[in-house]
């Protein structure tokens, strides 16, 4: 299975913020779409980098209360890794576990498809598992 079949499922939405707009802004989107991170994108959709649920803490460690105050380029990080529809699942898992990130655009000729998260590669990679379980139970008993 490739990140183009979770893309095929889930589509290409991709909820984006801008580098200005604030933290507090940022986690209010957050909160509202029941996300972990949102792509940062300047106007010409260009990405400049991605704020996670773990940019706001470490933010907010930092900065306490007045964290809310900070503009999202404050917080962000900045060195996004990318994936390609192409990639497999395995790949993928292996990335964000070895990077330890949750979230990963889709990219392809400079082009944004969509993004993935770790619970989108996990479901779909136990759904693999699943029907290759089946496939060889009845291979073994109509063998």
């Amino acid at each position: 299975m490739f990140v183009a079949d979770i893309l095929r499922d889930k589509g290409g939405e991709v909820i984006s913020v801008g580098p200005e707009d604030s933290a507090l802004s940022a986690a209010r989107t957050l909160s509202k779409r029941g996300i972990g991170s949102v792509l940062v994108r300047a106007e010409n959709g260009e990405i400049l980098g991605i704020m996670s649920e773990r940019d706001l803490a470490h933010g907010l460690a930092r900065e306490a209360g007045a964290v809310l105050h900070l503009r999202v380029r404050e917080l962000m990080t900045v060195d996004v890794a990318t994936c390609r529809p192409g990639d497999t699942l395995h790949s993928v898992m292996e990335r964000m576990t070895h990077g330890r990130f949750r979230h990963l655009p889709v990219v392809e000729n400079g082009r944004l498809l969509g993004i993935v998260s770790i619970g989108d590669v996990v479901k779909n990679r136990l759904a693999e598992q699943a029907a290759e379980s089946e496939m060889l139970k009845a291979y073994i008993t109509q063998g």
